[in-house]
Parts: structure tokens; sequence; C-alpha cells
């Protein structure tokens, strides 16, 4: 770990700073970076003769320096090492000076930087981009080049190790990378690019932009659905990575959206609200390499503890281990007689009330959402309804989490911040002017500037009846502006969203709301001072509820105040640290996406589902549309639980067979799902304790760490087949199935360090 000086080519005056091309090493990597301040070299010293993953023609910049006034990076043209102080200086052609701190660890390099000189212009510093050799795997989410080939077997990637760094460019419109498809290959051999497309070309998601499933449209293998741009590949197809940090102190307009180039979701403009002390200075990040096989559980598991990052458990577990990839039961139907039976006999860890509305918070009610007695009892029994505290008091001792689907933090009408009195915290996309006095009666309302005002509500579906301002406490509707002066509001509806209409002056801010979407999500956005709020507010009742699983739909409502991938850590931390102070257990949470900002608290990605995502009897992930296979290739990119999404009803036909090949085809991808249940269906299939039994024996022998990685390579084929059997505890055979006959055992055995 200590550094190697290649080349003293000025001293003296510096005494021990160094111009000189130095090498920093971890137990699985050598790096070099030059006297520009440039990696030239990324190393694997696991083999010999060692193998080199930097591009001869593309060094790899250790910091760039943005400034979004001139769309302009600025790139280090100098650096000195001060090994005294671990220091990297790095000059810059703008006249910035940054100081790096560089620290050589055993399984990584921390990189942190401590000041900046001459920043006036400099709104966002990024670290890289990092260009490798490696063409294969590209992990967007996370940040991490692949290579995982028997030959090659090698990963290069980085962490961010505080909240204020986030995954992804400089360039970044809102913190976020958009939402898109990208050509690559994975595999030139087995999947040649046609003649039409070339490497890294972008396209357009499926759809209308607002029915999710039909957003995924290419099952070719060489459509890369994307989820962030932490990783990034070039014309040859080769990963580059990169991280950033901004100074979110200062204030901005920005031009956002999500799905920038469906006209269904068209950007809007969002002032995005200045965060004191948010900056980049302090801004610091991991940066490693190992061989691939051992890159989750040991070099990425070692960071992340080592670093004080973000590690929920369950069954003491990391959730990140494959051991702890758990599937979860989804509610049907309103009959909650067996559902803890039957979860507790699948051997699985968590029910979503799917069946019930999906949950939006008031925090008017304090957390008490069955009332201050709990004499609310919503849930169905046939001896007598509970309430969800009644529920999870049952659930709770067997180790079974319970939730909602919820809409995360969009804020509806009727509830506490909203009506009758809205706060004085709700996220707005502009503001304006008042332009002459109103009484509660008017319509006409006039503005001094209408620039942006003809947007429709956000950038998400623009949904019509969604388009508001606000006035001092008063909500009003609105349809449009004039182009020309005196500049009028169209289709004013006053006293909005059960608001009172008031008396407004000449001179009154108004505020146009940033919202989210229709179609039961309907919400305004809190600003990141009641989104904090909102976050204890989830750690509060799921305290009084014992509510410990979360489902957040419209999880990307935490990207609408133009903060990206920052507010969903920021978030959830706020979430976890205030569920700490309760000493809960550590929260189950399923989201509808996954972003940097979610990858260390989010357990599972269980969206979508049927056919969308794997067609049992077709053998095929995803035969209605591709959804499954662009999930599963995201999600395993990035070192995250795949999925079959809310799938696999029983019925009068279901088969234990079926069963089986959708438990090895789960362990095999490391693929999580959950079972869609009611006691009419599972009561109604012939073979449910024969399933039930099958599916318990997988999900026991998975916990216990017993299936080798060159088992799970061949489980994850979906045109075979397989049957399990428990020997005792600790052991289990493995079938290949033939035409409904076993083939020869394989003997699998409990890792009893892996698994629990």
């Amino acid at each position: 770990m200590k550094p190697i000086f290649l080349l003293l080519a000025i001293a003296g005056l510096w005494g021990n700073k160094l111009y000189a091309q130095t090498e920093f090493s971890t137990d699985y990597l050598k790096i070099r970076i030059d006297q520009k301040g440039y990696i030239t070299s990324f190393k694997n010293t696991t083999k010999k003769p060692t193998s080199e993953f930097s591009p001869a023609d593309k060094p790899s910049p250790l910091l760039s320096l943005y400034s979004s006034s001139r769309k302009k990076y600025y790139l280090p043209t100098k650096a000195i090492y001060t090994k005294a102080k671990t220091t990297l200086a790095l000059f810059y052609p703008n006249g910035s000076v940054a100081t790096v701190k560089f620290e050589p660890q055993k399984m990584y390099f921390r990189l942190s930087l401590l000041s900046l000189t001459n920043r006036s212009e400099i709104d966002d510093i990024q670290w890289g981009p990092y260009h490798t050799t490696i063409d294969n795997l590209f992990g967007d989410v996370i940040g991490v080049a692949r290579d995982t080939s028997m030959a090659v077997n090698y990963a290069i990637g980085a962490l961010a190790l505080n909240d204020a760094t986030t995954g992804g460019k400089s360039t970044n419109i809102g913190d976020c990378a958009p939402f898109q498809y990208m050509i690559h290959s994975p595999d030139k051999k087995r999947f040649p690019l046609p003649s039409d497309l070339k490497e890294g070309q972008l396209f357009a998601i499926g759809g209308d932009g607002k029915n999710d499933v039909a957003f995924y449209s290419h099952p070719e293998p060489y459509y890369r659905i994307l989820y962030g741009n932490s990783a990034d590949i070039d014309e040859k197809g080769m990963v580059s990575i990169v991280y950033h940090a901004s100074d979110r102190r200062k204030g901005k307009t920005i031009l956002f959206s999500l799905i920038p180039f469906l006209p269904t979701n068209k950007p809007n403009h969002i002032e995005v609200e200045p965060l004191a002390d948010v900056d980049y200075i302090g801004s610091k990040i991991a940066l490693w390499g190992s061989p691939d096989s051992i890159a989750l559980m040991t070099v990425i598991k070692n960071i992340v503890k080592a670093e004080g990052l973000p590690y929920p458990t369950v069954n003491g577990k990391w959730i990140k281990d494959p051991a702890a990839y758990l599937n979860d039961v989804a509610t049907a139907g309103s009959n909650c007689d067996s559902v803890i039976a039957y979860t507790q006999k699948l051997g699985f860890k968590a029910v979503q009330w799917e069946h019930e509305p999906m949950f939006g918070i008031d925090r008017g009610n304090k957390g008490y959402i069955n009332g201050f007695s709990f004499e609310k009892k919503p849930l169905k029994y046939t001896e007598g309804n509970k309430s969800y505290k009644d529920f999870t008091d049952i659930s709770n001792p067997l180790g079974i989490w319970a939730g909602f689907h919820t809409i995360t933090t969009a804020l509806r009408q009727g509830t506490k911040d909203v009506s009758p009195i809205p706060s004085k915290d709700l996220a707005y996309q502009v503001k304006r002017i008042l332009a002459k006095d109103i009484n509660p009666t008017d319509t006409t309302i006039e503005v001094t500037d209408p620039t942006y005002l003809d947007e429709i509500a956000s950038w998400e579906g623009h949904t019509e009846h969604l388009n508001m301002i606000k006035i001092d406490n008063e909500i009003i509707y609105y349809q449009g502006v004039s182009k020309t002066a005196p500049y009028r509001l169209h289709k004013v509806k006053r006293g909005y969203w059960k608001t009172i209409p008031g008396n407004h002056t000449k001179g009154d801010t108004i505020y146009k709301l940033q919202v989210s979407i229709g179609s039961g999500y309907d919400g305004i956005i809190p600003n990141m001072k009641l989104q904090d709020s909102v976050a204890m507010y989830y750690a509060d009742m799921s305290k009084i509820n014992g509510i410990y699983y979360h489902d957040w739909d419209g999880q990307e409502f935490l990207f609408n105040q133009g903060h990206g991938y920052y507010a969903v850590k920021r978030f959830h931390r706020q979430l976890f640290d205030r569920a700490a102070q309760h000493k809960l257990p550590d929260l189950r949470i399923m989201g509808a996406t996954l972003s940097e900002g979610s990858w260390h608290y989010q357990s599972v990605w269980n969206v979508g589902g049927g056919t969308n995502m794997y067609d049992v009897k077709q053998r095929k992930w995803g035969s209605s549309t591709s959804e499954g296979k662009d999930l599963r290739d995201v999600a395993y990119a990035n070192y995250f639980p795949a999925t079959f999404g809310m799938n696999f009803q029983l019925t009068p036909t279901s088969k234990v067979a079926d069963y089986e090949h959708i438990q090895a085809v789960s362990v095999g991808a490391g693929a999580t799902y959950q079972l869609h249940i009611s006691k009419a269906s599972i009561e109604g299939c012939p073979q449910k304790d024969e399933i039930f039994a099958a599916i318990r024996t997988w999900e026991n022998a998975k916990a216990a760490n017993a299936f080798p990685n060159h088992i799970k390579t061949t489980l994850a084929d979906p045109l075979k087949d397989w049957h399990l059997e428990a020997v005792d505890q600790n052991h289990w055979n493995l079938y290949p199935m033939q035409n409904g006959e076993k083939g020869k055992a394989i003997v699998l055995s409990r890792d009893v360090k892996g698994g629990y």
C-alpha cells in the first residue's frame, strides 16, 4: 500500500513535494498517476503477468472541474504529490488548484477533496472519468466496470463515501441520468451488433411515457436500459466510471425531465432550492479493483463497513448478500385469515398489503394511521377485523415484516401539509409576482412575468388537473397564461384542493407548485426541509404500528426538487437514522426504481409482474415486454437482486414443477419476486401444500448459501428444470430434470460462514 516514486522530475524548492509519476497499490490493484494528474495505469496484480486495464490512448483525470455557466470541464495539467501528507495538488488551466487526500487502504483507495482555489465559476467537481478497457458489463447505478469471464474475472469501480457525492456526471441535469436505452453488446461474439447500430448509441424508451410497462420495448440483448451513468461506455464499448459533487449552496434554474426524449414527459423548468452547507469540498470516494468474483462480498462489503456506509441487514446478513435475497408476499383479495401462516410456510420474510389502498402520508395523524387508540380495523378477518398494528404484533415476532405500497413523498389533498392551510415548505418549480390585488372571488389573476407559467404540472405526464399555484395560504388551479400583456392566468379555479380563497395583494409571491402525477399518485412534492420531516414521519409511523416494510412507488418523486440522487440519499438517511433512534430493526425497502441514491438502502426491486417480467410457460424473461430482461441486466451489472416482479399466483392448475423452475432461476440469476396470494387462490390449488414445501426447500438452501457459483450459472438457464430435496438441515440433493425424470444428484452443503 506504499507509493513508489518512478521519476523525480523536480525537487529542491518543493522539498518532499514531487512532480512525479507515482504508483499506489491495494491487495488487488496497482495504479499509476502521472505528473499531469492522470491515472495512466490500472493493473490487476492478482495474476502474473499483471493485466493492464487503462487504455493507452485515454488516460483518466483524477479530478475534473466543471463550470455550468460555461458548460466546460477543466482538466488537470500538473500534479504535485506530498508524501508526508499523502496529498496531491492538482493544477488547472483556469488557475484553480485542488488539494486531494489520497489514502491507500488494504482493498481500495480513499480520495477526498480537501480544498479548491479560484472556485467562483466551479459549481461541480467530478471524480474521473476513470477509463478502462473492460467491455463486458457496466454498472451504471453504482459505477463499476466488470469482466465476468473466467479468463479475465476482474472489476474496477468506485463508491461515494458521503451523501454529498453522487453517482454520474457533472453535466447531469437535476443530478439524474436520463432514463433511456443505450446500445452495448456484453459479448461481441455471442451478440454481434447489427450494421445499423453502434456502441453507445442512445434511444428513447418505448410507449407513451406514462405506462411504465410499455417503457421496456427491446428484447435484444444489446439494448441496455439505463438507470444511471456512474458507468458509461465509449464508441468501442469500453467502460468508464464517474462520480461527482455539487455546490448545492447556490440556487439555479434547470430544465428537467427524467425521460426528456418523449413529448409526454418534456422537461419543465425548476428553480432548484439552495441547500446550506452542502458543498463539494469534502467530497469523497473509494476507488477499487479486484477479481469480479470477490468484488461484492469481499471488497465492496469491506468498503461499506470500513467507511460507515449504510449496512442494512436481514437475519443478520447484509441485504446485498445473495444468501439474503428474500422473496416477499403481496396480498390479493380481502380476507387476511391465513396471510401470516402462508408466509411462514413459504419461508418468506415480508408481506406487502397490496390489497389495501396505496398509502399516502398525512402528518396530521402523527403516525397513528388507525386512530390514536388503533380503533380502525381495515384488515378483514373471518373472526374479527384487525388494525395494522394487530397484524404486526403477530407477524413481527415471527420475523415477518409487513407494510404498504406507498406513493412515497407525494402529499395528497386533504392532508396536514396541503389543506386547508398548505405548508410554507412545499416545493415549487418557479416563483412569480402578482401584478394586481385580488379578492376571494376574483378569477382574473395577472402576473408581472409569465415565463414558464405555460408549462403544465410536472415533467412526469404533465397531469393537467395538478397544474397549481400557491399564493399565501391558497392553492389555485389554472391552465395557461396570456402570451402578451397583461399576463393573465387562464381557466382559474380558486380555493383548489380544499384550501380557502383569500385576499391577495399586488407584489405577493406566486409559487408554481411542483407535483407528482395522476392515476392515484396525485400529490404535491415537499421541499427538502419538509422531505426530512416526511422521512421522520415514516420512521415514527413504523415505530407506532410495527411496520418495517416500505414500497416506494413513485420513488422518482424524490428527484422532483432538482437534487436527484442526493435527495434520495438524504431521505433514506433521515428515515434510517430516525428508525435507529426508535431502536427499530433495519427497514425493508422496495422501490419503483433503483438509483445510486437508494442502492445501499434498498433491499429489493419487485416492480412489474406477470409475463412482462417472467413467463413460466415460455421459460422466458419477459414475453409480453422486455421489462424482465431489462431490469435483470441492470440489477446484475450493479450487484443488486434482479426481479420477477409481483407474480406466480397459484391457480387450480398450478404444478410443483413450475415453482421449482421459478425457484431455480431465481437462485441462479439472483432474482427475487413477490408471490401474489389470496386465500381463494391458494385454497383452490390442489397442489398448494406440495408447492409451498418445494418453495420452502429452495429458500432454506439459498439461506444456507448452499449453491456454489458454478451451480448458480447452470440454474440461471431458463431452458433447464430442476428438483431439490432436503437430506437434512445442512445437505440437499439437486437433480436435473429431463422429461419428468431425475438425473444424477448434485450434493449441496450448508456454507457455515456464508449461510445462516
